[in-house]
């Protein structure tokens, strides 16, 4: 008979690479207190990282060693095992977007759910709760966009709408647009400025 670390351990094998662990997901393998325990000795042998208190990721072995994951590929599995909204920064979307030449030199991403910060290895990604206009219209390039003019700032909307505009596909400037009564009114007032808003 397996012992209860041999036996998670099968079951984490199975799963896609990336996917973020709870102890909850172990509970039928034997009691809760054991399969921390259970947990805590995989940490300890590298088969495991713990990313938050309660979280916790595969190490993924290779012919150098185990490695851990990207941090993105971490963040989309906890937003699934979380059920919550977790998004790139305007600081990161301006800068895949060319709206800006600074590169963000932290991972940090905002949310609906509340404020962390995860260790991943010796990365530290911090996951910021954002205002429900900001996250209104969740992860399509219409949220980007918000999120982009947001970090950009009122100096510079003018320039980031016209690029935006050319950017971003019709349906998803038309989203953007219909949403203009729910944003700040410098953005909207830049908005509907490059398109009739009613």
């Amino acid at each position: 008979m397996k012992a209860l670390p041999e036996k998670i351990l099968d079951i984490i094998q199975q799963l896609p690479e990336g996917e973020v662990l709870t102890p909850g997901r172990f509970v039928h393998q034997g009691p809760r207190h054991a399969v921390q325990r259970g947990l805590s000795r995989l940490v300890e042998g590298g088969k495991l990282f713990r990313v938050a208190r309660g979280f916790y990721i595969a190490a993924v072995e290779t012919r150098f060693g185990a490695r851990k994951l990207a941090p993105e590929m971490i963040i989309r599995s906890l937003a699934n095992v979380q059920s919550e909204l977790i998004v790139a920064t305007g600081a990161s979307v301006s800068n895949k977007w060319g709206l800006t030449t600074q590169v963000p030199v932290r991972y940090v991403f905002l949310t609906t759910g509340r404020s962390r910060v995860l260790q991943v290895g010796k990365t530290t990604v911090s996951i910021r709760h954002a205002p429900r206009w900001l996250m209104a219209l969740g992860a399509t390039g219409a949220g980007d966009a918000i999120r982009a003019l947001d970090w950009l700032g009122k100096a510079s909307v003018g320039d980031a709408v016209s690029k935006l505009h050319k950017l971003l596909p019709e349906s998803e400037w038309r989203a953007l647009v219909s949403a203009h009564r729910s944003l700040p009114a410098w953005m909207a007032k830049a908005i509907c400025a490059r398109s009739n808003c009613t």
